[in-house]
């Protein structure tokens, strides 16, 4: 069994405690099971996701993602419930993490800048799972530099017309409305982006592709041509896009962090389990002192990315400032730290680690991408020397 004992640390409360209990039990019976499922074609993984989506809805889970005013469980975003989440998902199923997640993602825009209007619209069916949300930040030659933007949103009566490509959109092709980010002035740089809501079914909105990647996730290309938005779908003002994209992201990179620990202890106990039962040179493995060894640091990665992400969830929930340094921190380094905790699994695994269907084998897919979304491992060091240089 996993280890539960950060769960007692000062960072929480009996509130926090009792919801990781219980989503941890529900995981079990619900999301467990669901573990093997066929991903192995688009229909298939798009068919699974919204099955997870549902049940995730119709639980009550998908409520800690939006506010109390417009159906969900809490007054406000808080992050330790949320990384919580993402950890005790992700330990059992990184689908089911990538669907909770992409529902607060897709959503925490319009919850942060929308207009009442907006989120009476959106955010009640996002919260049960009526609706599925989506965030298109980046393009072909836009990712990490959001500055280089070139998706165009041209002010045209009451409608912007928007023109371009948006990549790499989670839930891209199964979105029911897009978070989406154009350029609508000739302000340089990050000063002339905005944001809007668009609806999927919008005739100048069309997914041109879908992208398979290493661990299956609803991932896709968005092409605009002439996509009319209605003015009043503008979230918070006309060049505001910038400060929503960093706003949102200030708040979900923590939780990313969170979905990293998640993998991360999965892969642990996979590596202990393995370790107590397979037997070499007429012992078992994890009588060697050497395997005792990459435990021992597993152990110790995985406690400090804890105390880092769930500092940083728990700043952001007790003081209400900006985190971007310290959800940095949290997020680069569980990031890489699991991906060294799986990989030394696989290794303790031997030959069965690298065959398609062991769980560490998936986890070794799994985590590879996190060190990539939501700001590379390589923006958040600069991102991190440039706050700690500005103190």
């Amino acid at each position: 069994m996993s280890d539960s004992t950060y769960l007692t640390w000062p960072f929480f409360d009996d509130t926090h405690r009792k919801f990781a209990e219980e989503l941890t039990a529900w995981a079990k019976e619900e999301i467990a099971p669901l573990e093997k499922d066929d991903h192995s074609t688009l229909e298939a993984l798009d068919k699974s996701f919204k099955h997870l989506i549902k049940k995730l809805g119709e639980s009550g889970w998908l409520k800690y993602t939006i506010p109390k005013t417009y159906g969900g469980a809490l007054e406000t975003f808080d992050v330790r419930h949320m990384a919580l989440a993402r950890s005790i998902l992700a330990y059992h199923s990184g689908l089911a993490d990538f669907g909770f997640a992409m529902q607060g993602l897709g959503s925490g825009s319009i919850t942060l800048f929308g207009s009442d209007d907006l989120k009476k619209q959106y955010l009640p069916d996002v919260g049960t799972g009526k609706r599925t949300a989506a965030f298109a930040i980046s393009e072909p030659e836009s990712g990490s530099d959001v500055a280089s933007m070139t998706t165009t949103a041209t002010l045209d009566g009451n409608h912007y017309v928007l023109n371009g490509v948006k990549t790499w959109i989670s839930n891209a092709g199964i979105a029911d409305q897009y978070v989406l980010f154009a350029r609508t002035g000739d302000a340089p740089g990050s000063k002339g982006l905005s944001a809007f809501v668009i609806e999927a079914d919008n005739p100048g909105l069309k997914v041109s592709e879908r992208i398979n990647v290493i661990a299956p996730h609803p991932l896709g290309t968005l092409t605009l041509t002439d996509c009319r938005v209605p003015t009043s779908n503008m979230l918070g003002h006309s060049g505001d896009g910038f400060k929503v994209a960093m706003t949102t992201l200030d708040i979900f990179r923590t939780t990313v962090g969170g979905a990293a620990l998640g993998f991360a202890r999965r892969a642990m106990d996979e590596a202990i389990d393995r370790a107590q039962s397979r037997v070499a040179f007429g012992k078992k493995i994890g009588d060697f002192q050497i395997i005792q060894t990459k435990i021992g640091e597993m152990a110790l990665k995985i406690d400090a990315s804890a105390l880092l992400v769930f500092r940083s969830a728990w700043v952001k929930d007790t003081q209400g400032i900006r985190v971007t340094r310290e959800s940095s921190m949290a997020k680069l380094y569980s990031t890489e730290s699991a991906q060294e905790v799986i990989d030394e699994a696989v290794q303790i695994f031997g030959g069965m680690g690298v065959v398609s269907g062991v769980t560490v084998e998936r986890l070794y897919r799994e985590i590879r991408a996190l060190r990539i979304y939501e700001g590379t491992s390589e923006i958040q060091k600069l991102v991190i020397a440039a706050q700690t240089m500005a103190k």
